[in-house]
């Protein structure tokens, strides 16, 4: 049993598929760290070498998933085995996600200046050239000039982010619930940031001083209108999933969502190099069928999700 095997109190989930030479690093990144942590690796059933290297490893907990669960289904089994093996904090991080050796350090620093008071944590994502990686881009509360004497530690209070290393407290978990699995791919990360920090209210913040780089081969973020025709299916998965993300947030979400679409449609429009009517239909499709999409949020096993809250008192 794992939790027979505890050594740390952080659990590093890394979720990854058929991307061995990336998860080498991350794990190689996640040994060097300042501050030691338990690795446990979620392999979404790879078809690489991935599983015989990790039947090899001795320091690294692993399960195979039996099947490819997608980033949300990957993340949603790796964050209720860690709480079910009763880590006191989770470290969420895709395979190409390779921490700073201090990055977990400057993480627990925080924790300890925010006195354990927060829904979670993130780490400032750099693309491979040192500059900030636009696919990681976080959301930052317009009233973070209100915390001045967090803004000097390099702490800004936030209200979205992503799973490039996103910290938190197994607490928060059971509270809040997992991830959506259903997400599959896309969006599972905000509708999960923000469902802490906008629709619970928490406050949660980007720690500036803990960084990570993140391995993208581009650093174009995400565009339907300028991605490569083999790619632009997937985005149905994103405006899918936006479609419920944002409709838990009422009229506010629903008026952000259409105006959201609206910009995409626009820049397809204006600027796609081809296959325009494609990419339209990709966009329409997937607003489509978020209108009847209705997932349930699930929750680990003695979870407290309808007891008052002790995030922030």
């Amino acid at each position: 049993m794992l939790q027979d095997n505890l050594k740390n109190r952080v659990a590093a989930v890394v979720v990854t598929y058929n991307r061995l030479e990336f998860l080498k690093r991350c794990v190689n990144s996640l040994h060097k760290q300042t501050v030691p942590c338990d690795i446990l690796v979620v392999d979404n059933a790879s078809t690489d070498e991935t599983a015989q290297w990790l039947e090899s490893q001795t320091d690294i907990f692993f399960h195979n998933t039996g099947s490819n669960l997608g980033g949300a289904g990957g993340f949603h089994y790796g964050m209720r085995w860690a709480v079910e093996a009763n880590y006191d904090y989770l470290w969420v991080m895709d395979d190409d996600c390779f921490p700073k050796t201090d990055a977990l350090e400057k993480l627990l620093s925080a924790d300890s200046l925010l006195k354990g008071v927060y829904g979670w944590m993130s780490s400032v994502a750099l693309w491979t050239d040192g500059r900030e990686c636009r696919m990681n881009r976080p959301k930052v509360k317009k009233s973070f000039y209100e915390h001045i004497e967090l803004l000097r530690e390099g702490v800004l209070q936030a209200e979205q982010a992503t799973f490039v290393s996103l910290f938190l407290k197994s607490e928060t978990v059971r509270e809040v619930g997992l991830p959506i699995a259903e997400y599959f791919i896309w969006g599972d990360d905000i509708e999960y940031t923000r469902r802490i920090a906008v629709r619970r209210n928490y406050p949660c913040y980007i720690v500036g001083q803990s960084q990570v780089i993140h391995a993208m081969k581009n650093n174009n973020g995400s565009n339907l209108a300028l991605d490569d025709i083999e790619r632009i299916n997937r985005y149905w998965y994103a405006y899918r999933n936006e479609n419920y993300t944002y409709r838990q947030e009422g009229i506010k979400g629903i008026c952000y969502y259409l105006a959201r679409c609206g910009k995409h449609g626009t820049q397809i429009l204006l600027s796609a190099k081809d296959h325009r009517l494609k990419r339209l239909g990709v966009l329409f499709q997937g607003m489509i069928n978020g209108v009847g999409f209705a997932p349930k949020v699930e929750y680990v096993a003695g979870t407290r999700n309808d007891a008052e809250s002790t995030i922030r008192e």
